[in-house]
């Protein structure tokens, strides 16, 4: 039999995940990853269902006004192309229209909290909900969604055939907030920090020592301990000098360094902001008031 997952074994994956999966990242042409959390296959195929739901009352509407109006003793040709014209304007010119003016949003979307994007995180165009419409008649109602959800599984972020050619991805919109840990520079590093220098460490290694802090607490310590040795074996290679602690205690040093770097790095631009507004909103000498 094999052993059930607990909670702290599935918090251990969570950290490994958080460090080491950058799949779900989306870079840009400027080679700049995006904080974009694209949405999951349960959260997209409930938001589908509750967009055919309403997608079919509106066509059953549709089809009860048009037998209402429409004249008795026409050709029943004309009545089939009125009938095929209702389906494309229900499956592929309604949700068109509504992804573009709600800028990626619909009934299902809205109750799920996720949003159409564009790969770059922009707001969709015409252009892109029309495509992501079009194609979705053959792998949302012709295939059931089976088609969707094939191409979705197989892929690295849960993108369906329609989003690959449009050039677009669903993202998460409610994400649970959360408060990153503070973290203190331990006492035996007071004298190396006014020596060190750990300006060279790149942007999304220290991205993964976010991470590292703000998952350590609910990971089994044995996990902890490895992950906080392999990230110093990283860091080092950034940080000079290296000093001899443990492992967690270099890599809390590195982050409050980092941290006070940033906000002295703030400050400075706040006091140069102030002080060109101060100078361009200054009068002339013998300026007329």
């Amino acid at each position: 039999m094999s052993k059930r997952a607990t909670p702290r074994d599935l918090a251990d994956r969570r950290l490994v995940r958080a460090l080491d999966d950058t799949a779900d990242e989306l870079v840009v042409g400027e080679a700049v990853a995006l904080d974009v959390v694209p949405a999951g296959i349960v959260s997209r195929l409930a938001a589908a269902l509750l967009d055919g739901v309403c997608l079919v009352v509106l066509f059953v509407m549709l089809l009860v006004g048009l037998a209402r109006v429409w004249p008795s003793g026409v050709d029943p040709a004309w009545l089939a192309a009125a009938q095929i014209a209702v389906i494309v304007v229900v499956l592929v010119l309604v949700p068109a229209a509504v992804e573009t003016v709600t800028r990626g949003k619909s009934v299902g979307r809205f109750a799920l909290g996720t949003r159409v994007v564009r790969l770059d995180g922009g707001a969709v165009s015409f252009r892109h909900a029309f495509a992501r419409a079009l194609v979705g008649v053959l792998e949302l109602w012709s295939t059931f969604g089976s088609l969707a959800l094939l191409v979705a599984l197989f892929g690295s972020r849960p993108r369906r055939l329609g989003d690959l050619l449009a050039g677009t991805v669903v993202q998460h919109e409610r994400l649970a907030r959360s408060t990153d840990p503070v973290v203190l520079l331990p006492p035996t590093l007071h004298g190396w920090a006014r020596v060190a220098d750990v300006g060279a460490l790149p942007q999304r290694l220290e991205n993964r020592l976010g991470a590292f802090f703000r998952n350590a607490a609910t990971v089994q310590s044995s996990l902890r301990a490895a992950t906080a040795t392999a990230l110093a074996a990283e860091v080092a290679q950034y940080a000079h000098p290296v000093p001899p602690v443990p492992a967690e205690d270099f890599l809390a040093g590195v982050v409050a360094l980092r941290r006070a770097r940033d906000r002295q790095a703030f400050a400075s631009r706040a006091a140069t902001i102030a002080g060109a507004t101060a100078v361009a909103g200054a009068r002339p000498p013998g300026f007329p008031r």
